[in-house]
């Protein structure tokens, strides 16, 4: 498909619609975010294939000369556009017919900036994060222990013999939702929020993990945290990691549990 075809090409809309594997794949719902974007959302669960396929209709409404951005999200992928320069109508269908198009075995690089740059496997990079768990650095190790029933060495060790994937980037500049975490580390978020998280943090929320950029309030369980820069606005490119990538934590320390009075 064509830009053009996004503004005037109703029927090649309707032809690439007509896919065989349509009912093995999600069916979206669309609708519009203000005069200017289109949010395309899949239903739960959140999963890497889905993840996948929400990279590839990235990649083609990239392709599309009124899309000014196609932002991946969790689940959903929000595009804007030119309102003067395309129908939203014909984008929503546009958007629903790359959707079955892309198929998760396709794998469109995340990382392209268009349809056209395409590869047979796109894993992504792979990223080492070093971290100190436990201890001042990580106040809530203790806690997720406490939760899941696991020594909070064993919590450590758990954590980072994972291989996670950043699904998309959001909360701040560069803040990496990463899926794959094991279900046995799976938990809660804090009754009661952080007013400052450190920079570096290495967090659980729930099902996910991920890394706190920047110095922010924060409800995340806190069980480490690293050295390395998540996002430098004078680095090319300013974030550490993109989506598709995959993630390996080291473990550089394990300190000594925090106690309840001293972790909040």
């Amino acid at each position: 498909m064509t830009p053009s075809t996004c503004r005037t090409g109703a029927s090649s809309i309707v032809a690439w619609q007509r896919i065989p594997d349509i009912m093995r794949n999600p069916v979206p719902r669309i609708y519009p975010l203000g005069d200017e974007a289109l949010v395309c959302e899949a239903p739960p669960p959140a999963t890497l294939d889905v993840q996948r396929r929400i990279w590839a209709v990235a990649a083609i409404a990239r392709g599309w000369d009124a899309v000014r951005e196609a932002v991946p999200g969790m689940n959903n992928l929000t595009i804007t556009f030119d309102a003067l320069g395309a129908d939203a109508a014909a984008l929503a269908q546009a958007l629903e017919a790359a959707w079955h198009e892309a198929h998760v075995g396709d794998a469109l690089n995340p990382h392209a900036a268009n349809a056209a740059a395409t590869t047979d496997i796109a894993e992504g990079r792979e990223v080492e994060i070093p971290v100190r768990y436990g201890g001042e650095a990580g106040p809530d190790l203790g806690a997720v222990a406490r939760h899941t029933g696991l020594a909070p060495a064993d919590v450590a060790a758990r954590h980072a013999a994972g291989v996670y994937t950043v699904f998309f980037l959001g909360f701040q500049p560069g803040f990496a939702y990463l899926g794959g975490l094991d279900t046995a580390l799976h938990a809660p978020r804090r009754r009661e929020p952080r007013v400052a998280v450190p920079a570096g943090s290495v967090g659980i929320g729930g099902a996910q993990t991920g890394i706190y950029p920047a110095r922010s309030p924060g409800g995340w369980q806190l069980i480490g945290r690293t050295a390395l820069s998540l996002f430098d606005p004078a680095r090319n490119p300013p974030t550490l990691l993109m989506p598709g990538d995959r993630v390996r934590f080291v473990i550089e320390h394990i300190g000594e549990t925090v106690s309840e009075e001293t972790r909040a």
